[in-house]
């Protein structure tokens, strides 16, 4: 039996990448997430990245546009966020 799934489509690199960060509320972990994404991309722009607090306030979701290099770069890019503790979830 042969499988006609279509290939998911690959990322062209380098390019411009944008991703969401759900993440405990407070200042000090906005810093704290984007020392993280810095590290990844040292040229990143933060004066582009949206914040947006949940209803009751305990969550914010940042969104930020990063230079994405390699596949490698953006999965040690979601490990390092999630070793913060403060990250609950990488889009």
């Amino acid at each position: 039996m042969s499988d006609n799934t279509p290939d998911a489509p690959k990322i062209e690199f380098p390019c411009q990448y944008p991703i969401k960060v759900i993440c405990n509320a407070g200042q000090t972990v906005v810093e704290q997430v984007l020392a993280v994404v810095r590290r990844h991309d040292p040229a990143l722009d933060a004066s582009r990245m949206v914040v947006q607090d949940s209803k009751n306030g305990r969550f914010q979701s940042l969104r930020l546009v990063m230079q994405a290099t390699s596949e490698e770069q953006l999965q040690q890019l979601h490990t390092d966020l999630k070793a913060t503790g403060q990250v609950h979830m990488v889009l």
